[in-house]
């Protein structure tokens, strides 16, 4: 068989069996192998940001990595963002990047370029297969490391002669990824100690341990000692919900992290970094814990996390503890123009059972998740490195890993114009997903953003940098131009009412609501 075939079928050997694609001529002949292996599920992405985001979408609601299939270097370096937000999420993700046939390389082509070279910064692991020998073997090593705990982004170059030429393997082993470490004994004993002596102290969590079975082995430990549960601003995926056990965010803005964290004397690590703020700000400090506060890692990225705090509930004997938990709320509301909190009162008043929310609002969702947390249960996923494009993405990927869960987009306007290619794959693949554009046509975090760095009276020229008017962006008439079903709304009741039209639409379907 040729090195595509022998790719997919590798692929497929190791549980990889869903590609969200973008290809070009170099990948031609993986995209006919497709046809000798329909279990591959293939998802076409008009841009590649759309794809890799997706990709981190799927992982993040399955654990497991799927692949992606992007054009030469220009393709990747398109997808180079959402690829950094997955990283940085540690999510499992197989890029396979076409590149030209090696004799064709040093003819410099108007699209060759350092393919490795772009994906390094974003890879944790980078290979080139030398020809269709070695596909089967590298295709392996890329899953084995994809699959590495906590998840990691491995980049598989494929040069189109080892794509093409025959002479691959048919079979390749695909080793188990190691298993991580957990925490020595020692180090529990010790934070379990430094909790039982602290006057105030913190769990600072992310990564797998804020799923539903970690939160509550992180609500037995805060029953028994008093320690405040957080979590840092942006997280791959977070439980919430009534009869879930509730955590409090690290706020964006420093000086209301640092007002947060004021008068923690330990805070604990769990999978997570000490706090720090997202950027420098002139006369204010990088790093947001108070002065003289001990930070102790319980368990590093790379370990155990799950394992780690069963072993603090054992150090603790809080094995009987009950953990607190989120209660359903009962919100009012009467009509009203649209605003953050009537934003989050409609949202936390609609959201479906079990739900699963991709949130990239930025400023207009800043109290989403204090609206939200009596709400039905739900997982909530976030835009974890910065990179704005992501929800939308985000969405695509996670509905067509659970196909049986609504799934509903949280995005900003100007983000999302950055990857609004998503939705006509939502649209062709009948995806349940419903849109939320918070539509206050500018960039408000950046005006937030020119006070923090000390400029007060921004002048005409530098405010069309942070708008998004002079036109309007119309987002009814782009949904409608890729398929998907949208209206536009401007109050609270207005909102409800479409927001619930979508909800109980069982495909794709966008509502614009327009801030004042």
């Amino acid at each position: 068989m040729n090195g595509a075939e022998s790719l997919v079928r590798t692929l497929l050997a190791g549980g990889v069996d869903v590609c969200f694609a973008n290809p070009g001529t170099s990948e031609m002949h993986f995209v006919a192998a497709l046809d000798q292996h329909p279990e591959m599920r293939c998802v076409l992405g008009l841009q590649e940001n759309t794809v890799t985001g997706a990709a981190d979408g799927y992982a993040r609601m399955t654990g497991t990595p799927a692949a992606t299939l992007l054009h030469l270097g220009s393709g990747l370096a398109n997808g180079l963002a959402n690829i950094h937000n997955a990283r940085r999420a540690n999510t499992p993700m197989v890029n396979v990047v076409g590149e030209h046939a090696s004799y064709h390389i040093q003819y410099d082509a108007p699209l060759t370029s350092d393919i490795a070279g772009i994906a390094r910064p974003v890879s944790d692991w980078v290979g080139t297969a030398e020809g269709p020998e070695t596909v089967a073997g590298d295709a392996a090593t890329a899953i084995r490391i994809a699959r590495t705990y906590p998840g990691r982004i491995a980049t598989l170059i494929l040069p189109g002669d080892a794509a093409w030429d025959e002479g691959a393997a048919a079979d390749a082993v695909i080793e188990e990824p190691p298993v991580p470490p957990v925490p020595a004994d020692e180090t529990i004993e010790a934070v379990a100690k430094a909790l039982g002596d602290s006057p105030k102290a913190a769990l600072l969590m992310t990564g797998r341990v804020l799923h539903e079975d970690g939160l509550e082995l992180a609500g037995r430990i805060a029953a028994k000692t008093g320690a405040t549960l957080l979590v840092p601003t942006a997280n791959r995926r977070i439980a919430r919900g009534a009869g879930r056990v509730p955590v409090v965010r690290v706020p964006y803005v420093v000086d209301q992290a640092r007002a947060m964290l004021a008068g923690f004397t330990h805070v604990v690590l769990v999978g997570a970094k000490e706090p720090v703020g997202f950027f420098a700000y002139p006369g204010k400090p990088g790093l947001l814990l108070p002065d003289g506060c001990q930070v102790l890692t319980l368990a590093r990225p790379e370990e155990d996390g799950l394992a780690a705090l069963a072993g603090l509930v054992e150090a603790l004997d809080a094995g009987a503890e009950a953990p607190h938990v989120s209660v359903p709320e009962e919100m009012r509301l009467s009509a009203c123009p649209l605003d953050p909190e009537t934003l989050g009162v409609v949202i936390a008043q609609n959201l479906p059972e079990n739900a699963i929310v991709a949130d990239e609002s930025i400023t207009s969702g800043r109290k989403l998740l204090d609206y939200t947390e009596g709400s039905s249960p739900h997982d909530w996923l976030q835009n974890t490195g910065g990179a704005i494009g992501s929800a939308l993405p985000l969405a695509t990927g996670a509905a067509v890993a659970c196909p049986d869960r609504k799934v509903m987009a949280l995005q900003a306007d100007g983000g999302g114009m950055y990857t609004l290619q998503a939705l006509w794959t939502q649209a062709r693949e009948g995806l349940d997903v419903t849109t939320v554009i918070f539509a206050n046509r500018r960039y408000q975090i950046l005006l937030g953003e020119m006070t923090n760095v000390g400029v007060v009276d921004p002048g005409p020229s530098a405010m069309d940098m942070l708008t998004i008017d002079r036109p309007d962006l119309d987002w009814v008439k782009m949904a409608e131009g890729m398929g998907v079903a949208a209206e536009r709304v401007d109050e609270s009741d207005g909102f409800a009412a479409a927001l619930a039209r979508g909800l109980a639409e069982p495909g794709p379907y966008l509502v614009e609501a327009v801030m004042p």
